[in-house]
């Protein structure tokens, strides 16, 4: 089956596999060290004990859409992160820095559906479909505007 993912306008969504009660509040610090200017949420779904989703952030509505789109998955052991004004490329390194991070699926601001698998166990994320398929091969123009674009986000000189 697959799930679509909710992404609020304007945001990134980062999805992963984790493994530790600690890694909602260890991701939060990581964003936040990282780009303390940067609105988020976090949620984190335990596997096992009281199989609860944890979350943290700093934007209650970033947060609730990391909680919805985890209850859609409906899978343990699996964190989602929406970032604002921030991209994913700031604070990636130091998330899978985090020792209970297994496994980035995705981080992005394109439409996302999940594919999950349900067994009489649970659920688990099998992988993910992140934006469209290619339509075409880069042109010399759509070089030029790739380059263009990146330096007009500061991101070259």
């Amino acid at each position: 089956m697959t799930v679509p993912m909710e992404i609020p306008e304007g945001t990134n969504l980062i999805l992963g596999q984790t493994h530790f009660i600690k890694t909602a509040e260890d991701l939060y610090e990581a964003i936040v060290t990282s780009v303390p200017q940067a609105r988020f949420g976090v949620a984190f779904t335990e596997a096992s004990g009281p199989c609860l989703i944890r979350k943290e952030g700093n934007d209650q509505p970033l947060m609730d859409a990391c909680v919805k789109n985890l209850q859609a998955i409906g899978a343990g052991h699996v964190f989602c992160i929406i970032l604002k004004d921030a991209f994913p490329v700031n604070v990636l390194n130091r998330i899978k820095e985090c020792p209970e991070v297994c496994n980035i699926f995705c981080a992005t601001a394109n439409p996302v559906e999940v594919v999950a698998a349900r067994t009489a166990q649970g659920a688990g994320v099998l992988g993910v479909i992140d934006g469209n398929a290619p339509k075409g091969i880069e042109t010399a123009e759509d070089k030029t505007n790739r380059k263009d674009f990146l330096r007009k986000i500061g991101y070259k000189l």
